[in-house]
C-alpha cells in the first residue's frame, strides 16, 4: 500500500473540544504550534498540574482509524517530538491503543515514548524521531489485556491479540506531576500510523470552525474569534490575526 500524507483541510466531524482535521481531533489542552519539524506547524501537548484548572492536566490527539483495523494490522507507529519544557517521564507521552477483547471489554495497550525501561530522560529542545515503535522487538504494555505484561513485545502481542478490533489510537501527554514545577510540554509532528503520516499543516478556513480558531495560539494566530481566523485564510494570509 502506498504511503500517504495527511494535511489539515476538511472537517472530519463537528466537535466541541478543539480543532478537527482530516483523520484526527485535538483533545483536551492540545493546541497547534509553529514551527513544526522543518514545516509550518505541529501540535503542542501539555500536562500542567501546577494549578487548580483541570482542563490543562492532559493533552491528546485522537486519530481516526480505517474500518476493520485489528491489532495485527498495526505495523507502524512513530512520531517526531521535541520537549520544550521538562522531558519524558511517568510513561508520558505515549500512544494509547484501544482494543475490544473477546469478552467485549474495551481495554488499552500503551506504547511509551522515550528510552526503556524507565521511559525518562528524553533530550530537550531538539527534534527526535522515535523510529517504528511497532517493530517486532519494540515494547508495548499489554497488562490490561488478557495474559498481558508491562514489557510485552509487538511480535508476542501480535500473536496473542491479532484479531482484537482496534477502536481508537491516541497520542497523549498527562504526567506533569513527575516534575518539580508539575509541567510537561512536548511538541509533536509527522505522526505515522501504518501508511498514513499526519503533518498537521494548515491551509483552510475550515480549521477555524467548531472552536478550532482557539487552537491557533501561535502564528498565524492568535485570533480574536472565528471570523478573524476565517478572514486570515480567506484572504490568503493578508488579514493577519491579532497576534501580528
Amino acid at each position: 500500500m502506498k504511503p500517504r500524507t495527511v494535511v489539515i483541510g476538511l472537517l472530519a466531524a463537528a466537535c466541541s473540544i478543539g480543532a478537527v482535521g482530516i483523520g484526527f481531533t485535538l483533545a483536551s489542552h492540545a493546541t497547534y504550534a509553529s514551527p513544526g519539524n522543518n514545516s509550518n506547524r505541529a501540535v503542542e501537548l501539555t500536562s500542567d498540574l501546577s494549578n487548580s484548572n483541570t482542563a490543562d492536566d492532559s493533552s491528546s490527539i485522537d486519530f481516526a482509524l480505517p474500518s476493520g483495523l485489528t491489532f495485527a494490522g498495526i505495523e507502524n507507529l512513530s512520531v517526531d517530538y521535541i520537549f520544550t519544557h521538562n522531558s519524558c517521564a511517568g510513561i508520558s507521552p505515549r500512544f494509547q491503543i484501544h482494543v475490544v477483547t473477546p469478552a467485549n471489554a474495551t481495554v488499552t495497550a500503551f506504547v511509551f515514548i522515550g528510552p526503556p525501561p524507565s521511559y525518562a530522560g528524553c533530550p530537550g529542545n531538539v527534534w527526535t524521531n522515535t523510529g517504528n515503535l511497532a517493530a517486532p522487538a519494540s515494547f508495548i504494555d499489554t497488562s490490561q489485556l488478557p495474559g498481558g505484561v508491562f514489557s510485552d513485545t509487538f511480535q508476542a502481542a501480535a500473536l496473542k491479540y491479532a484479531a482484537y478490533p482496534v477502536t481508537g489510537i491516541e497520542l497523549i501527554a498527562d504526567n506533569g506531576i513527575f516534575f518539580t514545577d508539575k509541567i510537561q510540554t512536548v511538541v509533536v509532528d509527522n505522526v505515522a500510523i501504518n501508511d498514513t503520516t499526519y503533518t498537521f499543516e494548515s491551509g483552510d478556513k475550515e480549521d477555524c470552525k467548531n472552536g478550532g480558531w482557539k487552537n491557533f495560539t501561535s502564528p498565524p494566530g492568535p485570533f480574536k474569534n472565528q471570523g478573524d481566523c476565517v478572514s486570515y485564510f480567506a484572504s490568503g494570509g493578508r488579514n493577519q490575526g491579532d497576534g501580528h
